[in-house]
């Protein structure tokens, strides 16, 4: 079966869609992106896209601060994605990347007077850590200062730093990085958001910690406080702490709700999982499949006529 992807304003065929090497972009880093969830619902036969229209805001409140302009209105990007899904017919748990670029096939570092384009395609795409629970190490490379490069919108040139983290994580045996801020405090992962639990509440680094204010963070903190009564604090978290937490877990889009079970070969509580790690989980996997009925207005269906 042929993939599709949305290119130049078109769907073509996947081998087509292909920019050339003079692109801006590729040697700049002047592009933003976005990564969504298609979560397949076997027993309803329905696939649900998660919060695009969050997405989708993201996405243009970063190309204001890249000077990119978008064609399409969240509304219209949510309806070419839903198209994008039912024409390469995808009908098991996906991974929707959308990019706004510059487009220009011009060299020479800046912003202004550029083309900017506007592509997506989609991919099958199960776990993204292949771990029921994961072991972190935190890294030798800390996480931008905001005014070095912004870390609230996913510009892909800031994603080295995410690369040097996550590799060096592999090297040294553990299967995900841990990144401090500038001043030393807990930030985030190389691709997530984390979360400790501490005395029966959740804390997570501040938005002022450089992180990315991620979307499945907020979902985890709203299930947390609306499903199971429990308060999330948001603060400077020191390194420390991590390893006297009673649990752990990361939140991403790519990587959902992942268990963290020990920090620099240190066991956090009795190096299982816990049970505030465990109710969030299944309340998180049973709302991105369209089973919380509460929560639907997050799921957006492909396949429903």
């Amino acid at each position: 079966m042929t993939a599709y992807a949305f290119f130049q304003k078109k769907f073509v065929p996947m081998p087509e869609a292909k920019i050339g090497v003079m692109t801006q972009a590729l040697h700049y880093g002047t592009a933003l992106f976005e990564g969504i969830r298609g979560n397949w619902n076997a027993e309803k036969g329905e696939m649900y896209l998660f919060r695009l229209k969050e997405h989708y805001q993201r996405m243009h409140n970063g190309a204001k601060l890249l000077k990119i302009s978008l064609d399409y209105s969240v509304e219209e990007m949510t309806r070419l994605t839903v198209e994008l899904i039912r024409k390469n017919e995808l009908k098991e748990d996906s991974y929707v990347r959308p990019l706004a670029y510059k487009s220009t096939e011009q060299m020479g570092v800046r912003l202004h007077n550029l083309d900017d384009d506007f592509l997506m395609f989609a991919i099958p795409w199960g776990r993204y850590l292949d771990t029921d629970s994961c072991k972190c190490g935190v890294s030798s490379w800390r996480r931008p200062d905001d005014n070095t490069i912004p870390t609230s919108v996913k510009a892909t040139g800031m994603y080295i730093n995410n690369a040097l983290a996550k590799t060096e994580a592999i090297e040294n045996g553990y299967d995900e990085a841990i990144m401090l801020s500038p001043d030393g405090h807990v930030s985030e992962g190389s691709g997530e958001n984390i979360f400790l639990v501490i005395d029966g509440k959740l804390h997570t680094p501040a938005t002022y910690n450089n992180i990315l204010v991620g979307i499945t963070r907020d979902t985890v903190m709203q299930l947390a406080k609306h499903e199971l009564g429990i308060e999330t604090i948001e603060r400077p978290i020191d390194r420390a702490e991590l390893y006297s937490s009673q649990e752990c877990f990361l939140t991403g889009t790519a990587a959902h709700l992942t268990p963290v079970s020990e920090i620099d070969r240190r066991p956090l509580g009795d190096g299982q999982v816990g049970p505030v790690t465990t109710k969030l989980k299944k309340l998180y996997f049973d709302a991105i499949q369209g089973k919380l009925p509460k929560y639907m207005d997050w799921c957006t269906p492909v396949y429903k006529k």
